[in-house]
C-alpha cells in the first residue's frame, strides 16, 4: 500500500498565485503551454480514436492495449498490470515515482460501431464516453507526448506514474484503483494522486462520497395467472419493498435525518410473459452519503422493508412461499483531504493564477480509494465542456481544452518543484 512521506508544512510552504505565475513563466513551461494550444488538432484526433474503441466496464482490454501502444510510441515504458490497468513511466526504472496521474478507461455505454463516435458540424465530439472519461484519457496522452518531447521537462516526466485504470464505473467498484493502492508496488512511493475525470474545471473533488450497493431478489414458484391464483408474486413483493423503502427513507426521523443522502433503484427485472406469475424479480439499489452512519441507517432500513414485504407477500399464499435475498454488490469508501494539504492548496493556487473559479466538492471518483487510506488525492476535470454523461447522447466540446491541460501541467510542475526543494534541503 502506498504511504505518504511528506514533511510537516507551515504556512510559508504553501504556494500562492504569484509563485505559480513565476513558475509558469519559466521558458520550458512557457513553451509547454504554447504546445498545448498548437497541438489542438492532434489532441482532438487522439480523443476521437480512443473513444471509438469500446470499453464498457469489465471489457476495457482493447482500449487499454491501444493506449499502451500509444504511450510506448511516445517514449514511455508502458505495460498492463494484473488488474488490467495501463501503467507508464519515463526514464530510468530506478527513479522514484512521486506523483500518480490517472484517468479511468471504462464507460457506462459503448459505441456499437466506430462511426457512432464523430465530430459534429458544431465542433462537438458526439458518442458514449466522449466526456466521461474520454476527456481524461486524452489529457493523459497529451501530457505524455508533451513531457516526453521536451528535454527540459525530463525530470518532471520521470517523477510521474501515468495510469489508465479499469473498473471505475458502475459495478466495477473502483477495482483498478483498489488494486493499485492496496496491492501494487508501483505506487509505493507516490505522495499525491491526481485523478482526471471529465471536462469540468469548476470543481476540485477532495472529499470522497461513500456509497453502498445492493441487489434485492424475490423468488417463488411462479405459475399461470388464472390457474395458479394465490401463488405469491415476486414482482408484487419487490414493488412493495421498493415503495416502502422510498417512503421510509423520505420520512426518516433519526439523528441523521438532515444529513445529505441519495438512493436510486435501477435495473428492475422480472417475469417472462404477461399472463404468467413470475418466478423471480430483482432490483439494484445505490445508496450514497457523505456520512457513513447514514449509509448504515439506510442499509438497515432496506433489510427491514424487504423482510416486511416478504411477510406481506406470503400472508395470503395458498401453497408455496416467496423467499428474498439481499446481496452486497460492493461499497465505495469515503475520506477527505485536509484543508491544509499541500496538494489542495497547490491546485487552488494554480486556479487563482489561471482565473479559474473552482469550488471544493464531494463526489464519488477513483480518488475515493486513496482518500480512504489517508493518502493525498484530488479529482479534477481537464477542460472543455461536456454533457449527457452516462447516456448514449453524450458529447464533448473541445473549445478551451488547453486551459484544463495547463491547469494539470502547472499543478504537476508545482508539486515537482516542492519535491526538488525538499531533496536539496532535507532538514527544512
Amino acid at each position: 500500500m502506498a504511504t505518504s512521506t511528506k514533511t510537516p508544512l507551515s504556512v510559508r510552504d504553501f504556494p500562492d498565485s504569484r509563485r505559480i505565475g513565476q513558475l509558469a513563466g519559466q521558458p520550458a513551461l512557457v513553451e509547454a503551454q504554447r504546445w498545448l494550444a498548437r497541438e489542438r488538432a492532434w489532441i482532438n484526433e487522439q480523443h476521437l480514436q480512443l473513444c471509438r474503441i469500446p470499453a464498457p466496464t469489465f471489457f476495457e482490454q482493447q482500449r487499454a492495449e491501444w493506449l499502451r501502444l500509444q504511450l510506448t510510441s511516445l517514449g514511455w515504458k508502458a505495460s498492463l498490470d494484473r488488474a488490467g490497468n495501463v501503467i507508464a513511466t519515463f526514464g530510468a526504472s530506478s527513479r522514484p515515482r512521486k506523483f500518480l496521474i490517472s484517468a479511468h478507461l471504462d464507460t457506462v455505454f459503448a459505441p456499437s460501431r466506430p462511426e457512432d463516435v464523430y465530430f459534429a458540424p458544431d465542433g462537438r465530439l458526439l458518442g458514449p464516453g466522449t466526456s466521461d472519461n474520454g476527456s481524461g484519457l486524452t489529457a493523459l496522452l497529451a501530457l505524455a507526448k508533451l513531457l516526453a518531447g521536451n528535454s527540459e521537462l525530463d525530470e518532471l516526466a520521470g517523477s510521474l506514474l501515468i495510469v489508465a485504470n479499469v473498473g471505475e464505473e458502475g459495478e466495477g467498484n473502483l477495482s483498478g484503483m483498489r488494486y493499485l493502492c492496496q496491492h501494487s508496488q508501483d505506487v509505493s512511493e507516490v505522495e499525491a494522486f491526481i485523478i482526471l475525470d471529465g471536462p469540468s474545471i469548476d470543481h476540485i473533488t477532495s472529499q470522497a462520497l461513500a456509497s453502498q450497493r445492493y441487489e434485492i431478489t424475490f423468488s417463488g414458484r411462479g405459475g399461470h395467472n388464472w390457474n395458479d391464483q394465490g401463488t405469491p408474486n415476486p414482482v408484487h413483493a419487490l414493488s412493495d419493498a421498493v415503495s416502502s423503502f422510498v417512503h421510509a427513507a423520505e420520512n426518516r426521523t433519526g439523528a441523521h435525518r438532515k444529513a445529505p443522502c441519495a438512493y436510486n433503484f435501477s435495473v428492475i427485472e422480472g417475469g417472462t410473459s404477461i399472463n404468467s406469475i413470475p418466478s423471480g424479480a430483482r432490483a439494484k439499489l445505490d445508496i450514497r452519503s457523505e456520512e457513513a452512519a447514514v449509509i448504515e441507517e439506510l442499509s438497515t432500513l432496506l433489510t427491514t422493508t424487504v423482510e416486511r414485504a416478504l411477510e406481506r407477500g406470503n400472508r395470503a399464499a395458498r401453497t408455496t412461499r416467496l423467499t428474498a435475498k439481499i446481496r452486497d454488490l460492493g461499497a465505495r469508501p469515503g475520506g477527505k483531504l485536509a484543508a491544509d494539504s499541500f496538494l489542495l492548496r497547490t491546485i487552488q493556487a494554480v486556479d487563482a493564477h489561471l482565473n479559474i473559479r473552482s469550488r471544493i466538492d464531494c463526489a464519488s471518483t477513483d480518488a475515493n480509494v486513496p482518500l480512504s487510506l489517508g493518502l493525498p488525492a484530488i479529482s479534477i476535470g481537464t477542460g472543455g465542456q461536456g454533457g449527457g454523461a452516462h447516456t448514449t447522447a453524450e458529447w464533448y466540446q473541445p473549445d478551451h481544452r488547453e486551459t484544463g491541460l495547463r491547469r494539470v501541467l502547472l499543478l504537476l510542475a508545482a508539486l515537482f518543484e516542492r519535491e526538488q526543494a525538499a531533496k536539496s534541503n532535507p532538514s527544512a
